[in-house]
């Protein structure tokens, strides 16, 4: 081995993601993806289960100082790992927030959401998560104001038992995103960044012959290509091996 050959970890791309302080999905399907010369800086942010309340000032006090973190580690971009999250607070008080905070180029899930399914071309969804009816209807409402439709959606009702929603075998979440397709729908959404979704992603992609996108997989796919990274990675659906 030549040790002049080997390079510093990280030096294609330094990557911060900030995540809510209960997930231990996020930070484990991004470094099971993660490419060669990219890595993965992760800090957490407490939850805030009605952030609008105070006008979102306590879950963007908390998100200022997880950005500070992220700076420490001269990031070269950062990620808000949280599809509820995201699609709460508005975009300019998040993204705004985190940039000035952690002096780099920031994205959200709910971004990369919107960026994954237009370079997709699905405008007609079906949606799955682990929440609750009234998460998932604001969620309807978030992705409907965008110009997108949700045609059949369903929720595991885990919203109140957070700890619970990391630990669905992916069987479960794959006859969960299953019984949400139907006729009329051009993709399969999956949302929640702490539900586990990366072996279910391909089999599903197969039986139903639409593109499948995930909360990880959507931020994951849209911050290596934010950060310049355009590598394509096989076996966890079409947008990360096509676009």
């Amino acid at each position: 081995m030549d040790l002049h050959e080997l390079k510093s970890s990280g030096w294609r791309a330094r990557i911060g993601v900030i995540v809510p302080s209960s997930n231990t999905t996020n930070e484990v399907e991004f470094n099971r993806l993660a490419p060669d010369g990219v890595s993965f800086h992760f800090t957490r942010s407490h939850i805030h289960r009605n952030p609008s309340a105070d006008g979102f000032k306590s879950m963007l006090s908390d998100l200022e100082s997880s950005a500070r973190q992220l700076a420490d580690c001269n990031v070269d971009m950062m990620v808000y790992g949280c599809t509820s999250g995201s699609m709460a607070c508005p975009a300019n008080l998040l993204i705004k927030t985190m940039e000035e905070s952690g002096k780099s180029k920031a994205i959200s899930t709910a971004e990369a959401i919107l960026k994954a399914l237009d370079v997709l071309n699905a405008k007609r969804l079906s949606m799955a998560t682990p929440y609750s009816d009234s998460i998932n209807t604001h969620e309807k409402a978030y992705l409907e104001s965008r110009g997108l439709q949700i045609v059949k959606m369903a929720g595991m009702q885990l919203s109140g038992q957070i700890s619970k929603v990391s630990r669905v075998p992916p069987s479960k979440v794959y006859d969960h995103a299953l019984s949400v397709n139907c006729k009329t729908n051009e993709a399969i959404l999956i949302c929640c960044t702490d539900f586990g979704t990366l072996d279910v992603i391909e089999p599903l992609e197969n039986t139903t012959g639409k593109p499948v996108i995930t909360s990880n997989t959507a931020s994951f796919w849209h911050a290596l290509r934010t950060a310049g990274i355009n590598d394509r990675i096989k076996g966890y659906g079409q947008l990360l091996r096509n676009f």
